[in-house]
């Protein structure tokens, strides 16, 4: 069954993700669009390096237009971003992008769009779901690619240069020019190459550039930028003797950071010194959004220059929400996607990219010194998280002890409340613990913070022994 999660609809490759499903999916949003009559403005589709995607945006495409829908097909591999600024910038209805982001490589999968460029939210997801998985195969329309094209129901379009000029246009480009930086750049055998390389060159960046060929495996890695994935980049960086290394996950809408000393930077940091840069550097104003599982030293930099931080559930459509509700500045995930206010409604890696390069050649200071500044300043926060496979079984068990019977184990610290908005959070005196099932995969994961990745560790292992799961996971 096709079954919608957080960040769209991702399934194994041959089991789930087949060429059946994609068609209903593609019909059911189709028939949406012709009963919402805007089947004629059209859609916008695009697709990743992985195996499938081009073919399967092809498919996708043809149930499209038989089904009476216009598209507008990006003939070449591209960022998911790029494809919800197109929906935003040409005032669209609807975007889709064949695309498992960051799963591996196993997978494949269908992230969808609404007006505005905003993640497709449940509300939208579940129809399109349900009936879906009710249409019968032999009753979808399709019309073959090449005629599509021929008619101008399927219309080559290339948004590229509109994107791209768009995001040079909101960083301060002789800043960077004047620095000169050396970067390198890994795209993780993903779609950030060229956009990525356009920028840094307009910048006069020297760029060194590694995992750069097509590889629908990802070099054997998650396609997600992670300590265990990005040692190749943190040897790279150390080598080049580069102000940076940056990285993007398979559909560049995640960032990745390692800095002048070949550290990984966490997604949280990065979050924390761009926030932080935007109001003490630009002078801007405005409230920080994070998800649950996102670090809580946001909300002390919020505080401390009078904005507030607003708390949302995984998933960025939430916080793409939350910024428009609260005309928010900023806003992140702990997993490296953020989106900044004036950009497009969604996460991009090539923005966050850029916007971190605008931060390091303005303050003339190195990640690491501007991150223990802010440390100095607003105090430590480690986050230690882990993640398991689960048996329906497995999972059984623990949803009903932890999210209905409402055990929780004995804690080293004071709990001062605890939220089931999202999984299960427990907010303590100087820091947290989460238990939460993924919404993209068989997974639960747990998080937790403290001023020392020690106690933070200690916090998840605590959780993961009162759940029944082994510490550390295999393989961690």
């Amino acid at each position: 069954m096709i079954q919608f999660g957080t960040g769209g609809w991702r399934a194994v490759i041959g089991e789930n993700f087949t060429r059946a499903n994609i068609e209903r999916i593609a019909a059911a949003l189709a028939r949406r669009m012709v009963r919402e009559n805007c089947a004629e403005q059209g859609i916008c589709v695009g697709y990743d390096r992985r195996f499938l995607s081009r073919e399967a945006c092809i498919w996708f495409s043809e149930v499209l237009a038989g089904e009476g829908v216009r598209v507008w097909f990006v003939n070449l591999n591209c960022p998911t971003p790029q494809i919800m600024f197109t929906v935003q910038r040409r005032e669209l209805p609807y975007g889709a992008m064949i695309t498992a982001s960051h799963n591996p490589a196993i997978w494949n999968g269908i992230k969808l769009f609404t007006a505005g460029g905003r993640d497709a939210t449940e509300d939208i997801t579940r129809p399109i779901q349900d009936e879906a998985n009710a249409l019968d195969p032999e009753k979808i329309l399709r019309t073959d690619f090449e005629k599509a094209l021929a008619g101008g129901t399927i219309v080559f379009t290339d948004p590229r240069d509109e994107y791209l000029d768009s995001i040079l246009s909101q960083i301060r480009i002789d800043a960077i020019r004047k620095k000169h930086p050396r970067i390198v750049l890994d795209p993780m055998f993903g779609v950030s190459l060229s956009g990525l390389q356009t920028i840094l060159y307009t910048c006069r960046c020297d760029v060194d550039v590694i995992n750069d060929r097509h590889d629908a495996f990802f070099g054997r890695h998650l396609p997600a930028p992670t300590p265990a994935t990005l040692v190749d980049l943190q040897q790279a960086v150390l080598e080049h003797h580069a102000a940076v290394g940056i990285a993007t996950d398979g559909d560049a809408d995640r960032l990745g950071i390692v800095d002048e000393q070949g550290r990984y930077v966490s997604a949280n940091e990065v979050l924390v010194l761009l926030y932080y840069y935007l109001l003490a550097f630009r002078g801007w104003k405005g409230a920080a959004v994070r998800n649950i599982a996102t670090t809580h030293l946001l909300d002390r930099v919020a505080a401390a220059y009078g904005q507030t931080c607003v708390e949302v559930p995984v998933g960025f459509k939430h916080i793409s929400a939350g910024m428009e509700a609260h005309d928010a500045l900023i806003g992140g995930e702990s997993s490296g996607g953020l989106t900044v206010r004036g950009h497009i409604r969604g996460k991009d890696g090539l923005y966050a990219a850029s916007l971190l390069l605008e931060m390091l050649c303005v303050t003339g200071k190195p990640i690491s010194r501007l991150i223990q500044e802010i440390y100095d300043r607003f105090g430590e926060a480690h986050m230690a998280e882990y993640d398991w496979a689960l048996t329906p079984e497995t999972r059984e068990n623990i949803y009903q002890r932890i999210m209905v019977m409402r055990e929780l184990p004995v804690l080293s610290r004071p709990v001062e409340k605890v939220s089931y908005m999202d999984g299960c959070k427990v907010y303590l005196h100087d820091g947290w613990v989460i238990v939460r099932f993924s919404g993209t995969e068989p997974r639960v994961r747990i998080f937790a913070e403290a001023p020392t990745l020690n106690e933070a560790k200690e916090l998840v292992e605590t959780m993961a022994g009162f759940t029944g799961l082994p510490f550390p996971p295999e393989g961690a």
